[in-house]
């Protein structure tokens, strides 16, 4: 019985990841992913998810190490609501990202009297990713900041390092393999951004459709792109995982 329960599931969740590929991965694949709104998709989201990520990385890495090495006032509330991105909703971020930077929100007016339109932007595309997906890279940060032996650290600083080399020489290599897992989710999770970007950004071709977005819309009109687009999509989340899965079992995580 359990292998027969197990069997049930197994398929569930794997036949119709292989119907996708198999639908997706025609003779039609290489033609379908050279054609303008393919590609335009695709440089769309790989331009704003990198942007993003980068924006995580610079922000985030201090976030991270101040939760892990300091005791700062409130630090379990913060730590909550550092996290709230990552079960909210993403219709609810989206309408949160709008009230608060859209043309009527609380920031849009002053924004747009600097020159600076935000919502349905590539710059609203970047922010939805960034709300939504830099807390899983604070989350791994925090992680390998904890894991850091701080003897190693200490016997830098008696050796006469500095604080600042003691970071640089101990403390991110021994992080670095956390902080590139939590970059690697944070990635996925912006490249398979949906909700909050639709609302926030909408959907121009060229400007702020993105790969799900554009799957969604071609779902409407052209099936082919959104079949090529979506085993496009079950490649590259393989891959993303496939590699957090190695440098989790680097780390000595199961």
């Amino acid at each position: 019985m359990l292998i027969a329960l197990s069997v049930l599931l197994v398929l569930f969740l794997l036949v119709p990841t292989f119907v996708l590929l198999g639908r997706g991965l025609t003779t039609d694949f290489l033609p379908t992913v050279a054609s303008p709104a393919v590609l335009d998709a695709l440089r769309v989201s790989l331009a704003t998810t990198l942007a993003s990520l980068t924006v995580t990385l610079l922000l985030g890495t201090p976030v991270a190490y101040l939760l892990a090495r300091f005791d700062v006032p409130g630090k379990t509330l913060l730590d909550t609501l550092l996290d709230l991105p990552i079960v909210l909703p993403p219709v609810v971020a989206g309408v949160g990202l709008l009230l608060t930077f859209g043309r009527n929100g609380l920031l849009g007016p002053p924004l747009e009297l600097a020159g600076v339109q935000v919502a349905f932007s590539p710059l609203a595309v970047v922010l939805a990713q960034l709300f939504v997906s830099a807390p899983f890279y604070v989350r791994a940060a925090k992680a390998g900041f904890l894991g850091v032996d701080r003897d190693a650290e200490a016997a830098a600083l008696t050796d006469g390092a500095s604080k600042w080399q003691a970071f640089r020489f101990v403390t991110w290599p021994l992080a670095f393999p956390a902080l590139l897992e939590g970059l690697v989710l944070a990635w996925a999770r912006a490249l398979g951004e949906f909700g909050a970007t639709i609302l926030f950004a909408g959907s121009l071709q060229g400007k702020t459709r993105t790969i799900t977005l554009a799957i969604y819309g071609a779902l409407e009109s052209d099936l082919a792109p959104a079949l090529v687009l979506s085993a496009v999509m079950v490649l590259v989340a393989f891959t993303l995982l496939f590699v957090v899965r190695g440098l989790a079992k680097a780390r000595g995580t199961p």
